[in-house]
């Protein structure tokens, strides 16, 4: 009862919150990039692109723009994959789920059960060649990329962690979970079935935000107990930092 008392504060204390750090990109690895980028290009839509879009041909091509959010490969072993971990899966929304997963899974991908419906809406899930599981969604209300799902022990108590160090309108989904809101997508937490791994060094490596100003957000995020893995620096013409999440999930920071 605890947890949901604190859930029920966050929504009404974050329904006058206005701050939320817009969501900046997913970070994969595959065996190849190149083949990563071709393959979600080819089955989800899509810009491939170099880093910050850049025509500098010094980048190479390792990722995929939905819009303002990164789907970004590292180049190596996958290890295993996402599922079994503190983020289980992400999924797109589209209006032909049958027919995407019958191509991906033609063209490499795994199906996993079954075609389900829920509130009116067609779901499958695949697993793509590298090991991220991934579900697509018929979701008129938000098309192309959809969600992060994450899987904890603690699933009211890590959505909570998220709301108050990224923000974001915590929204009942379809009526039916309670999940943060960043306008171009949802971040949800379902219950785990016992312990969860570590992201880093699994196929999905980590999730990413994006921050005007990352001295600012480090210092506040430090203050609300947030743990830094390695502070601001440099990267080529930005300056990123990196946390740790509830259940080992490893977090990105960006500032442009």
């Amino acid at each position: 009862m605890q947890k949901y008392a604190l859930l029920t504060a966050l929504f009404l204390f974050l329904s006058t919150k206005s701050f939320a750090a817009p969501y900046d990109h997913i970070h994969l690895a595959a065996t190849s990039s190149q083949e990563a980028v071709n393959w979600y290009v080819k089955h989800f839509g899509g810009e491939a692109a170099r880093f910050l879009r850049s025509t500098n041909t010094d980048y190479p091509i390792d990722r995929v723009m939905y819009g303002d959010i990164a789907v970004i490969f590292f180049e190596r072993d996958p290890g295993e994959g996402s599922v079994g971990s503190g983020v289980d899966h992400f999924g797109f929304s589209m209006s032909n789920v049958d027919e995407v997963i019958a191509g991906a899974v033609a063209d490499g991908g795994k199906q996993l059960g079954d075609l389900v419906e829920f509130a009116g809406m067609q779901i499958g899930f695949i697993e793509d060649p590298w090991g991220t599981k991934i579900e697509i969604i018929d979701d008129p209300d938000l098309r192309g990329m959809h969600h992060l799902h994450l899987s904890s022990p603690d699933p009211e108590s890590t959505l909570a962690w998220y709301a108050q160090n990224f923000g974001g309108e915590l929204e009942q989904w379809k009526g039916a979970l309670p999940s943060l809101n960043y306008g171009d997508i949802w971040l949800m937490v379902s219950q785990a079935n016992g312990e969860v791994a570590a992201t880093q060094g699994r196929s999905f490596d980590h999730l990413g935000w994006k921050f005007a100003d990352l001295t600012a957000a480090e210092s506040e995020l430090k203050s609300n107990g947030v743990e830094f893995t390695m502070d601001p620096r440099e990267f080529r013409t930005i300056r990123i930092a990196f946390a740790q999440g509830p259940d080992d999930v490893r977090i990105e920071l960006v500032e442009p």
